[in-house]
């Protein structure tokens, strides 16, 4: 005799809001069919489901989403970077009081060694006829940013070694929810094949159907809520052992939408207008935004970062800048709009030299057109790069590129053997766009504050 028992997940939705009724249709259509064939189901989310991007997601803190979460039915959900690393203590501690469902982070606890009554390492999930699933969750270790925030995040391999034989002995069947990225999925499938199926997150990867590592299946649905995934497992339980397991990532955009999920976010959605919609000053002059010029607004942008800094220098593209903001009242949520970013300010310590190659390469045609994608910057373009505390003399050469001529900080040429204290968004501290920056020894991060906390202080000061 064998079981078929269905798991259905969503992972990395940051907060778009304008896919979650079709998901919620495509769920309930398959929780519909489940019933009606008597079969066993469970909801899972994979973390991200957040982003303060979206202005209710902002001004609700997350609630929302977990309100989302509970009106769909979901069972298991685990902790995503954007849950971990852009909630302030308190918000993150009490985000989900209010959750109808478990939440698994095996590698997360609070530094202070009282962690909320939600957070569990792992959870359990059992069929009528008694097979036990094990859930295990694993979120991306950024230890730099949850330091700060009064949060330990542990090496998800340490966690999952501590955690994993206490889980084998009470459970059938594995299942890790991980918001770790595909590397690391792929390393853990070859490590510990004890785990039937990883689900896969915080990378966007997708697989349309499941890819077999090891002994594991690993399932992924990639971004922004565009698919839904579906695992089938299968038990034989005359071997009492899986005897097939599948993976699915279902698009779901031409669906139609759940009215009553819709329903649920046009109410939010008001709740976070009437709470943004609170005005910060009144402006009697345009402040214009232009992501290949220098304007007021990105210029004083950046010396407010190098005063509440005390860095030396002080850099920011203009492409942090959204929008232009028109005479009249401004309001927390144009703030919002035109600085949407979970991008927290940091410094680094670089050499003069190293100084020299960042001001060089971000002065480019290539990198002004740059198009980033992640880092927390939710823009279009990088744009021109702006500069505080230091005078930087260009040209433009025959090929149309500036190039330096001179550079000097406090009136002195900058020194190439020199240290000298660098403030900027934290984005240029990931990835390759400036490895002179990204292999800094000295980082600091400012948190829990972001950008646009900059950017009210500027509204603020006029």
């Amino acid at each position: 005799m064998t079981e078929d028992i269905f798991l259905y997940y969503t992972s990395d939705l940051h907060s778009h809001f304008e896919n979650w009724p079709k998901i919620t249709r495509f769920l309930n259509d398959k929780k519909a069919e489940r019933k009606l064939e008597n079969q066993t189901f469970w909801l899972l989310d994979n973390g991200d489901h957040m982003d303060r991007v979206h202005p209710t997601t902002e001004a609700l803190l997350g609630k929302g989403n977990v309100a989302l979460l509970n009106q769909a039915k979901y069972n298991i959900a685990t902790l995503g970077n954007n849950e971990g690393i852009t909630l302030e203590h308190k918000d993150l501690y009490h985000l989900y009081d209010e959750a109808n469902f478990s939440i698994v982070c095996a590698n997360l606890t609070s530094s202070d060694g009282a962690n909320p009554d939600w957070l569990k390492p792992t959870d359990h999930l059992q069929t009528a006829s008694g097979i036990k699933i094990g859930v295990i969750g694993l979120t991306a270790p950024f230890h730099t940013f949850y330091d700060p925030l009064g949060w330990k995040v542990e090496d998800p391999l340490i966690a999952l070694e501590r955690e994993l034989s206490t889980l084998k002995s009470q459970s059938d069947i594995i299942v890790l929810l991980s918001h770790l990225g595909i590397n690391e999925d792929e390393s853990i499938a070859d490590m510990y094949p004890d785990i039937d199926v990883i689900v896969g997150g915080h990378t966007h990867h997708l697989f349309r159907d499941g890819e077999y590592r090891n002994q594991s299946l690993l399932t992924a649905s990639g971004k922004f809520g565009h698919f839904v995934g579906e695992i089938i497992l299968t038990w034989d339980h005359q071997l009492h052992q899986l005897k097939n397991k599948q993976a699915y990532a279902t698009q779901i955009d031409h669906l139609e939408e759940d009215r009553e999920a819709k329903k649920l976010i046009k109410q939010q959605e008001k709740e976070a207008f009437e709470l943004l919609d609170q005005r910060v000053t009144t402006i009697a002059e345009p402040l214009p935004v232009k992501w290949f010029e220098e304007t007021v607004l990105i210029r004083r942008l950046t010396e407010i970062l190098l005063e509440w800094t005390k860095a030396d220098i002080a850099m920011l593209n203009a492409g942090l800048l959204l929008d232009s903001l028109p005479v009249g009242p401004v309001t927390y949520a144009d703030i919002h709009r035109i600085c949407p970013h979970p991008i927290n300010p940091c410094v680094v310590e670089l050499q003069g030299q190293e100084l020299v190659e960042v001001v060089r390469a971000s002065l480019t045609k290539s990198f002004k057109e740059l198009e980033l994608q992640g880092f927390g910057f939710r823009g279009k373009v990088i744009g021109k790069m702006i500069y505080a505390g230091i005078d930087i003399k260009t040209e433009i050469d025959n090929d149309g590129e500036e190039r330096i001529l001179s550079m000097s900080w406090k009136g002195i040429p900058i020194q190439p053997d020199k240290s000298y204290k660098l403030a900027t968004a934290d984005m240029f501290t990931f990835g390759h766009i400036f490895p002179e920056i990204a292999r800094s020894k000295f980082k600091k991060f400012y948190m829990p504050e972001f950008i646009r906390d900059l950017l009210l202080k500027v509204m603020k000061s006029k």
